[in-house]
This record gives C-alpha cells, sequence and structure tokens, in this order.
C-alpha cells in the first residue's frame, strides 16, 4: 500500500512538470514535436507499413506456420521457441522496432506460441532494420558507411546473444507447452507436415481475401500510429529534460563510470539522451569531436540495442494487449546493449580496418565511398515519398473505417 501510494505520488509530480514545462517552454516543445513528426511520417511509417500488412496477410493464409514447421528443427534447440520464431525474428531484422513486439503478440493471439516462449521470443526478435543504421545513423550523422556495418554486425551478433541467454529463461517449462511440436517429423516428410499446417490454418480462418487485406491495413495503421504518438511524445520529453537540466545531473553522475571504462566524459550527455530515444542519441554521440570514432560507436551501439525508452513504451503498449510480461524484455535490452557494445570493441579493428581505406584516429570519415551515395539516396527517397505514403495510407484507413462503422 506504501509502495503504491509513493509510485501514485510520483507519477503525478511527474506528469506536472512535465506539463508546467509545456507552458513554459512552447518553442522547444513544437520543435521537438516536429522532429518527432517528421521522423515517423518520413521514414518510419513507409518503412513498417507494407512489412505489418503483409505480415497480417502472411499468418491468416497460414505461410507463418508453414514456416514455423520448417524451421522447428533449427529454432527450438538454439533459441527454445517454435520455429514460427524464425519468421518474426527475419521480419523484426528487415523491418525494425516494434515489428517484432506485433508479430509475437498476435502468435500468442492466436496461440501458436505459448507466454514463456512468446516472453523468450519478443526479447530478441526487436532491432532496428538496416536503413536506420546505414541510412540515418551511419550515413546522415556520422557520414561514413563503413561504420554502418561495424553497428549492424554488433547489432544483431548482440541479437543472436540475447537469443542464447533468453533460452535459459523459464527454466524447466510444462512439457505441455511442446504437445504441438513433440511429434514434428515423425509423421513422415516434414514438407508435408508443413503444408498440412498451412491448410488447417487457411481452413480455420474463414474470412475472405477482401477483409483479410482490410483487416490487415486497419490493424497495421492503428499500430503505426500508436507508434507515432510515442515517438513524438518522447522526443518532447527528451528536450525538456535537457531544458531542465535533468539530462545533465544523470550525466555528471555517469562522468566517474565513463572515465573509469576510458571513455570521454562528454559521452555521458549523448548517452543519458539516448536511452530516452535513440535518434537523438545517436545523433548528439556522432557530434562528440573529443572521442574517437571507435568510442562513439560503442556508445552507439549500446544505444541501439538498449533501444530507448520510447521503443519499449511502444513494445510495452503492444504487448499490454497479452499476457505477455514486459520485465524480461526490458532486462534483455540491457543484455542487448552490453552484448553489441563489447562486438563492436571485439570486430572494430578487423572489420573496420578491412573495409575503410582510412586511418584508425579520431577523425570521422568523410563521404569517399559508393556505399554512401546509395544509402543517401535511399534515405532521400524515404524523405520525399515518405509523407506521400504516410497520408495516402491514413486516407485508405479512413475510407475502411467509415466503411466498417457503417456496416
Amino acid at each position: 500500500m506504501y509502495k503504491s501510494k509513493i509510485k501514485t505520488l510520483a507519477l503525478s509530480i511527474s506528469v506536472t512538470v512535465f506539463a508546467t514545462s509545456l507552458i513554459l517552454m512552447p518553442g522547444e516543445s513544437l520543435e521537438a514535436s516536429i522532429r518527432g513528426l517528421d521522423m515517423w511520417w518520413e521514414i518510419v511509417f513507409p518503412s513498417l507499413l507494407p512489412f505489418f500488412i503483409v505480415s497480417e496477410m502472411l499468418i491468416g493464409f497460414g505461410v507463418v506456420r508453414f514456416i514455423g514447421v520448417m524451421l522447428e528443427p533449427l529454432m527450438r534447440p538454439l533459441f527454445r521457441v517454435p520455429g514460427v520464431g524464425g519468421f518474426v525474428w527475419a521480419m523484426g531484422m528487415a523491418s525494425g522496432f516494434p515489428a517484432g513486439a506485433k508479430l509475437t503478440a498476435r502468435l500468442r493471439q492466436e496461440e501458436q506460441i505459448t507466454k514463456l516462449e512468446a516472453e523468450r521470443l519478443v526479447s530478441f526478435t526487436n532491432s532496428s532494420n538496416p536503413l536506420f543504421i546505414f541510412g540515418a545513423v551511419s550515413v546522415g550523422f556520422f557520414q561514413n558507411a563503413t561504420l554502418g556495418i561495424v553497428l549492424a554486425a554488433a547489432h544483431y551478433i548482440g541479437n543472436i546473444c540475447v537469443g542464447v541467454v533468453m533460452r535459459f529463461y523459464g527454466g524447466k517449462e510444462n512439457e505441455e507447452s511442446r504437445k504441438n511440436v513433440a511429434t514434428s517429423g515423425k509423421n513422415g516428410f516434414i514438407l508435408k507436415e508443413a503444408f498440412t499446417a498451412l491448410h488447417e490454418t487457411r481452413l480455420q480462418d474463414k474470412r475472405p481475401i477482401g477483409k483479410l487485406l482490410g483487416d490487415a491495413v486497419t490493424s497495421s495503421i492503428q499500430t503505426l500510429l500508436m507508434i507515432g504518438g510515442f515517438i513524438i511524445l518522447f522526443s518532447v520529453i527528451n528536450k525538456m529534460l535537457y531544458h531542465l537540466n535533468i539530462t545533465t545531473f544523470f550525466a555528471e553522475g555517469l562522468s566517474a563510470l565513463f572515465l573509469l571504462l576510458q571513455l570521454p566524459d562528454q559521452l555521458s550527455i549523448p548517452f543519458i539522451s539516448g536511452m530516452f530515444e535513440i535518434t537523438l542519441g545517436s545523433k548528439l554521440t556522432s557530434g562528440v569531436t573529443e572521442a574517437t570514432l571507435l568510442h562513439q560507436a560503442i556508445i552507439t551501439s549500446f544505444i541501439l540495442g538498449f533501444s530507448g525508452f520510447s521503443v519499449q513504451a511502444q513494445v510495452a503498449s503492444i504487448l499490454a494487449e497479452t499476457d505477455i510480461r514486459f520485465k524480461p524484455f526490458f532486462y534483455a535490452r540491457l543484455v542487448h546493449g552490453l552484448a553489441a557494445s563489447v562486438t563492436t570493441i571485439i570486430i572494430w579493428k578487423p572489420i573496420y580496418k578491412r573495409f575503410s581505406d582510412e586511418q584508425l584516429s579520431n577523425a570521422i570519415p568523410v563521404f569517399a565511398r559508393h556505399n554512401d551515395a546509395f544509402w543517401t539516396d535511399m534515405l532521400f527517397w524515404f524523405k520525399t515519398a515518405g509523407p506521400v505514403i504516410t497520408i495516402s495510407s491514413l486516407v485508405v484507413y479512413m475510407i475502411l473505417y467509415t466503411m466498417r462503422t457503417r456496416a
């Protein structure tokens, strides 16, 4: 009871301070809101929407069950999750945050995975997509596409490390959770089994193709609207914390730890900012000239692995619709951040030295490689076409929603 009252008081004070800061600093609040909105409608919405819609269709048609049976011999021994986890893992890496959480929640609602399996799966299937790592961070902030190879390798290797660590989560679960896969491969050819599962799933979903597509579009856009709200909210929160000197206060406390780890204390403010929102944290990290490129890469890798409270809030909102607990996901983000940072240190010389013509120094490389042009063009395309795609999709959503309410 006492803890509950303390929590209520802390939440009330926090919201009151935040509301007061919005009133006192309307200009900074508007600037942060626009920055978050630009990020959402230029890149996040157009890059995630196709993956979300296609994922819903694949689940409805039974293709995910097919993939699950085929990948069961790989995913079960390695990560202690069903074969369908391979689909979630691949889609999560390709599309980025928080696709892994959405797909995991969807599979849990379909009862294709158990609660423990879902908590393991969601922990290592949420990651940054290549466009963000190469286009926004490496080329956009650091102006160095070669750095993206190191960051991406460390990020996805860290993901695998998290999956291996989380396989021990939950101890010995009830054997009933494996009853659907215990006989997998014993009844004959695995391809035949997979096709049978696909066909049965398709028959169970009695929605016509048009209805299935409409539901996929509606569900995907609703999720993306929620994601947009979180991105804008945490962009503003991050800005307010900085202007209220709260970020600086925590950064000073971290300075001693950074010096102990032989990292420049100037990286502490970008680190704290990245704990809340990965885009701003990565951008601030790239601007610390007192740090070497390796130091910047270590901090950026942790920020990408930890994902920031903004992404974690998005995941928590998605998981709230199921019985999947958020706490294992949070601990997994800490493991991911640490694993990615350590991996960056290990692979720095063999990978960066191999792919870069530059000497390892304090200097940040400039545009000098063909890779830069590709990711720059890709990022420019999203910034140009992204808003058009977002607005068009919202119009389609409003039409579908109106038709559904009238029906």
